[in-house]
């Protein structure tokens, strides 16, 4: 029977990391950002014998598998089984064990067996095996990682923390975060159906909001907003865009300014289209406003924040850009193309793209949130933006293709619009000062390292 082992050690106390394992969103964390993975259900926990049933996506065809928890010691060892999946077994055992000299190492130890017999395994089993490096390589690292952002965040103590666009790319995975680090989140939702006992229900246009709910929080972090994304900016399509960031900010802030015990801090999402097409110039957070949509809207989203500021609730603006992940947003856009072979440069590809790795936002969110002198604007952008040819070539290397068909500039305004021009044909070259300045340590600073990171691709990877 083949199995998959994997050990790692870590600079953590073995009942920190178990710890970690036994919180909500712990399994969310684990999955990899380029998997299609629905959680379809939760019961229990390991402690429990719970049991967890997922959807998983692989091109046109789609797969159930169920694991039951078993086997659990306390700061040992718990079990995952397949009760229903694609294979004949699975158990995967997952092991903490104190290290000689401090920390501690982490097991994961699968066996596995493909249908079919022998004529199964010799179909698929170098392709599993393969697989699961790559899937469990991440896991190890992004454990790493949120235990280092726990242990340099953490020392403050769980916070109540309130996150509007918690079922977006970013505010999906803070809430996981934040569960993971002992914190209480309360997702501000607009839908009953989907409200859970601690959530809060809001409509950002009307501007009701359950105000009980958000006595005594920490910290506010708004992130709610119309997708700009997509095909052309129509006339309504703006509307929405405008409305849902302006207005609803500006709802949000008097909703907050109206508590007898408001938030410390108010993070509000912003974008680098503050600065508007800027070609090459270093851009910090005191530039000056740039032209256009993008330009006009990020001013009028940051000075909707007035009223929270006036009763004096620390204000801070991401200005973030091109956020990295294969879960959505750009770069999961930009990925079926460039896997077949057909990706190149956008226009004259001379345009600057400031980019931030998905966790790396994350870290920087909890950041300004525990750094006190931080208020106002702050670049959410990694310290080395690449023109977008540089940015494609990491991409086609990373993946292994070929990054030579560029897209005309002509081609982008024809098909997209306006939101083609503003957000694909024009470029800042932003610097993360403020985050630099404070002390903010990037984990992807550079634009290959996160690529591989966020796409499991390590630099010798072949598969």
């Amino acid at each position: 029977m083949p199995r998959f082992l994997l050990q790692t050690h870590l600079d953590h106390a073995v009942e920190d990391v178990f710890a970690w394992h036994m919180r909500p969103g712990a399994l969310d964390r684990l999955i990899p950002p380029w998997e299609r993975v629905t959680i379809e259900s939760r019961e229990g926990t390991p402690a429990t014998g719970g049991r967890v049933a997922f959807r998983v996506r692989r091109g046109p065809t789609e797969v159930r598998f169920e694991v039951v928890h078993s086997d659990f010691e306390q700061d040992r060892s718990f079990r995952d089984e397949q009760t229903r999946g694609p294979f004949t077994r699975w158990v995967h055992t997952h092991r903490f064990q104190p290290a000689e000299g401090g920390g501690c190492t982490v097991e994961d130890h699968v066996d596995w067996e493909l249908p079919l017999g022998a004529a199964g395994h010799l179909l698929g089993s170098s392709t599993v095996e393969a697989e699961l490096q790559r899937v469990f390589t991440f896991r190890h690292n992004r454990l790493r990682n949120d235990l280092a952002r726990l242990a340099r965040y953490g020392e403050s103590g769980p916070l109540r923390v309130a996150v509007t666009g918690s079922t977006g790319l970013i505010g999906r995975t803070l809430c996981d975060v934040l569960k993971t680090g002992g914190h209480h989140v309360v997702r501000l939702v607009r839908s009953s159906k989907a409200r859970r006992p601690e959530d809060a229900l809001w409509d950002p246009i009307e501007g009701t909001v359950e105000e009980k709910k958000l006595e005594g929080l920490d910290a506010v972090v708004h992130l709610a907003g119309e997708p700009l994304l997509g095909l052309r900016w129509t006339e309504e399509k703006k509307k929405r865009i405008w409305a849902s960031r302006v207005e609803g900010t500006e709802n949000l802030s008097r909703a907050l300014a109206r508590l007898r015990r408001p938030p410390r801090v108010l993070v509000s999402g912003s974008a680098v289209g503050f600065y508007g097409d800027r070609s090459d110039q270093r851009l910090g957070e005191d530039a000056s406003p740039g032209k256009g949509f993008l330009a006009d809207l990020c001013q009028a989203w940051e000075g909707a924040t007035r009223s929270a500021a006036r009763m004096a609730i620390r204000v801070v603006h991401l200005r973030t850009g091109l956020v990295l992940t294969p879960a959505g947003g750009a770069l999961g856009t930009m990925l079926l193309p460039f896997k077949i072979g057909v990706g190149g440069r956008i226009g004259s590809g001379r345009q600057y793209v400031s980019w931030i790795d998905h966790d790396d936002l994350l870290s920087l969110i909890l950041h300004v949130i525990h750094t006190t002198s931080i208020r106002g604007p702050v670049n959410a952008t990694a310290p080395f933006p690449v023109p977008n040819a540089a940015f494609t070539s990491a991409l086609g290397r990373v993946l292994e293709r070929p990054s030579l068909l560029p897209v005309p500039s002509l081609a982008v305004q024809a098909l997209l619009g306006e939101m083609g021009k503003e957000m694909l044909l024009k470029g800042q070259r932003v610097q993360p000062d403020v985050a630099q300045k404070s002390g903010f340590e990037f984990m992807y600073p550079g634009i290959e390292a996160s690529l591989r990171h966020q796409l499991g691709r390590a630099a010798d990877d072949s598969h």
